[in-house]
């Protein structure tokens, strides 16, 4: 198989390539696309290196040349940061003005994400349908991953949404348990960025009350949360329910604090140094402070089951809804625990959502469905219903403000984006 990476010249793509190289037998190619060309050989040359290291037999290729670079790929897995770090970071501080939190994928900081992103990750997937193998995968861990991913599936894109709060949830699971991480399998349900861990079965036995009984304190600490939350709701919420069910904490607490994309940019800096020394062909431990831990096993896992290689695996993934939470529209975007074949994820059974669960999920995806809107036909209107729909926002003081710091900030990325 070739691979096409596009965003390939991220300092993350060495973790991406680590999991390839391990435990992607079915790779022959593998393609790292992006336009910064300086960036791009640094990381492409440790990509080939980290190959070379564990003996894969296929090769690293990089490229600037999106068209060259999909051309008859089989699969594409599309992890763009349009405007890079310094968009991150703008999306991170102006709803703070506000007092709403700021977070690059919750709230408004998600809504400029996604207005800047949708656009150009739809004209790249025009390109790789144009020029790809016919029936080729398209694998998006571009945030925010459930508006981005509806994008492309409603442009006709055969697509589906990767995220890796899950596979981390299942790791940390069977480490506390003592068991093997496939014997783990999780109800995961809810969208992205917006999900919960309603049960977590070994051998067909559900150890998610175990877990939060015996390990409270450290699930409470992982997921950012008073453990009344976990033992009041019976389940473990995405770290991401933190900025919802501690919106005000939050941003109190970064009030004058450094962003994460601060904090990421100067990791960035160290890597790419790293990077650059000829000795090194394995991911150093500073790759483990990037983020998205695990992201690698998740794609190369979904990618070899699309392509018929593990019809028993698991994987939690961003697909149409069609009927599986019964109160969305058939077209929304969920993210659920899923097989995967030829044709596609097919989601695992899911139980009725309790009526708080369901309540915010609809919220939510109401939301989404607006800031989609605002991101293919723009206009300040757009955005404004958006920030208005949104439960961390939902007033017409903040929406109006929010809307003009949304669109100033963007507008200083929209050349790039072009």
């Amino acid at each position: 198989m070739k691979i096409a990476v596009v965003g390939g010249g991220s300092t993350y793509t060495p973790e991406l390539v680590d999991g390839f190289a391990r435990l992607g037998s079915m790779v022959s190619e593998l393609v790292l696309i992006d336009p910064a060309g300086d960036r791009l050989d640094v990381v492409g040359a440790f990509s080939a290196r980290i190959f070379q290291h564990y003996g894969h037999p296929g090769k690293v290729t990089w490229t600037t040349d999106l068209d060259a670079g999909v051309t008859d790929a089989d699969a594409a897995v599309i992890q763009l940061r349009v405007g890079g770090q310094a968009a991150r970071i703008s999306d991170e501080t102006f709803p703070l003005d506000c007092g709403c939190v700021g977070q690059e994928t919750t709230g408004a900081g998600g809504l400029g994400k996604a207005l800047r992103t949708v656009p150009v990750v739809l004209d790249v997937a025009e390109r790789i349908r144009a020029r790809a193998r016919p029936g080729a995968w398209i694998v998006d861990f571009t945030n925010p991953v459930g508006i981005v991913t509806r994008a492309l599936l409603d442009a006709g894109h055969r697509a589906v949404g990767l995220c890796n709060v899950a596979i981390g949830f299942q790791r940390r699971f069977a480490r506390m348990l003592g068991v093997d991480p496939a014997a783990v399998v999780l109800d995961h349900v809810g969208l992205n960025h917006l999900t919960w861990e309603r049960a977590a079965y070994v051998d067909g036995v559900d150890r998610l009350p175990y877990l939060i009984e015996n390990h409270l304190a450290e699930l409470a600490e992982e997921v950012d949360l008073d453990p009344g939350i976990l033992t009041t709701l019976g389940n473990v919420p995405s770290y991401y329910l933190s900025y919802f069910y501690a919106h005000d904490r939050h941003v109190r607490d970064a009030a004058g604090a450094p962003t994460r994309g601060q904090r990421v940019a100067e990791i960035e800096a160290t890597l790419l140094e790293m990077y650059r020394d000829p000795a090194l062909d394995e991911k150093p431990a500073l790759l483990g402070e990037r983020g998205g831990a695990y992201y690698s096993e998740a794609a190369v896992g979904l990618i070899a089951a699309l392509y018929g290689h593990d019809p028993d695996g698991v994987h939690s993934v961003n697909i149409r809804n069609d009927g599986v939470l019964p109160f969305l529209h058939d077209r929304a975007v969920i993210e659920v625990s899923a097989h995967a074949g030829k044709d596609g994820p097919a989601p695992l059974p899911v139980t009725p959502l309790a009526p708080d669960l369901a309540g915010l999920v609809a919220h939510v995806s109401g939301y989404e469905e607006l800031a989609l809107d605002a991101a293919l036909h723009g206009g300040r209107q757009r955005v404004y219903r958006a920030l208005l729909a949104h439960p961390l926002i939902g007033q017409h003081d903040y929406a109006e403000a929010l809307t003009d710091k949304l669109l100033a900030a963007g507008a200083q990325h929209l050349a790039w984006a072009r």
